[in-house]
């Protein structure tokens, strides 16, 4: 009966990282790679598990980022929907419902580094604790407390591009994303980054945060 519990034990326990300079070296390259990055294009679908209600929600739309500070997600499945940053311009735009909440003050400074990397701003090895697990990823702890963000796995491909991500919040909800056809540096206008809203749109407060 031991023996099971601690075969159980064992099997239940997570994978050994690699060795800190493996770590190291791995985020080095992510960090280069989107460092050289002007801006990037690519399709991604997106699972969220809420962890209170054990239930999935899966989107699929394209995604794009123009530095300084531009990032872009167009929803199409299973409901259109925009979200923008623009610099301190936060707009989430739901064609549909055609409805909008704009935030002119939004404080970029707030989004994870996780994000914040891919606009030229955060550094992966000054803001989290590096390791690697058995299936090669990128291992992501925050140094310091963030209810935002528990863990971040990130799957990288041989440049140094993050091809998924898996994000876990201290609620133990959990974010994925799987990047697709992606694009570097393919010149994206500032046009890209500018909405055009219909005169009638119905302006809402700020959305329920996940």
């Amino acid at each position: 009966m031991i023996a099971l519990a601690l075969s159980m034990a064992l099997a239940a326990a997570p994978a050994a990282p690699s060795d800190a300079s493996a770590a190291k070296a791995l985020a080095a390259r992510v960090q280069a790679y989107y460092d050289h990055t002007k801006d990037l294009a690519a399709r991604f679908v997106q699972t969220y598990t809420y962890a209170a209600f054990g239930r999935k929600q899966t989107s699929s739309g394209t995604f794009q980022v123009k530095k300084p500070g531009k990032l872009r997600w167009d929803y199409e499945k299973p409901e259109k929907k925009v979200v923008l940053v623009s610099g301190s311009r936060l707009v989430q735009w739901e064609p549909t419902a055609n409805q909008v909440y704009v935030d002119e003050k939004f404080d970029a400074t707030a989004m994870s580094a996780a994000v914040s990397f891919l606009l030229g701003s955060g550094k992966l090895e000054r803001e989290f604790s590096l390791s690697v697990d058995d299936a090669g990823r990128l291992l992501l702890t925050p140094k310091q407390e963030d209810p935002r963000v528990a863990s971040i796995a990130l799957t990288v491909g041989p440049a140094g591009e993050v091809t998924a991500t898996r994000v876990v919040d201290g609620s133990s909800n959990v974010n994925e994303v799987q990047f697709t056809d992606l694009r570097r540096n393919p010149g994206l206008p500032d046009s890209r980054f500018v909405l055009d809203l219909p005169k009638d749109v119905r302006r809402v407060g700020a959305p329920a945060q996940r």
